[in-house]
């Protein structure tokens, strides 16, 4: 059996590490609906005004936002501020996936399109993602 080591931080690095978690999940939530959107980093900036790069930052966890900049950012996805921060965020959905960012955007944009598709198109794409995967897999 391998010993358990258990590391105990002074209080004041204790609230730093959960300050450093809720800042991953804020970003991770807001990278969620961006994708799920089917919208770039540069879309979010042309619509709030906020750096590409400040952007990225916020959703890499490195950089906390405001609360008048989370607004912006959830103006710009659509959304009501409360739902970046709902327990049942999509951000937390998608890491529990642990899907890749190009993932995501594969998975968005064909939900995007086949909105527009009847059910007797959506099989025939169903059938054919299988025979490629099937062909990949060979």
């Amino acid at each position: 059996m391998q010993p358990i080591i258990q590391i105990i931080l002074p209080s004041r690095y204790q609230e730093k590490v959960r300050f450093t978690s809720q800042a991953m999940k804020i970003g991770t939530t807001i990278r969620g609906y961006r994708l799920q959107k089917g919208l770039s980093q540069g879309d979010i900036e042309k619509r709030t005004g906020l750096l590409r790069c400040y952007l990225s930052r916020v959703e890499n966890g490195h950089t906390v936002p405001s609360l008048d900049t989370l607004a912006k950012i959830a103006g710009a996805l659509e959304l009501p501020l409360a739902q970046l921060f709902a327990e049942d965020t999509l951000g937390r959905q998608f890491q529990a996936q642990k899907l890749s960012d190009d993932e995501l955007r594969f998975l968005t944009q064909i939900r995007r399109y086949s909105t527009n598709l009847n059910d007797s198109d959506r099989k025939l794409l169903l059938a054919m993602v299988k025979k490629f995967a099937a062909t990949a897999a060979r």
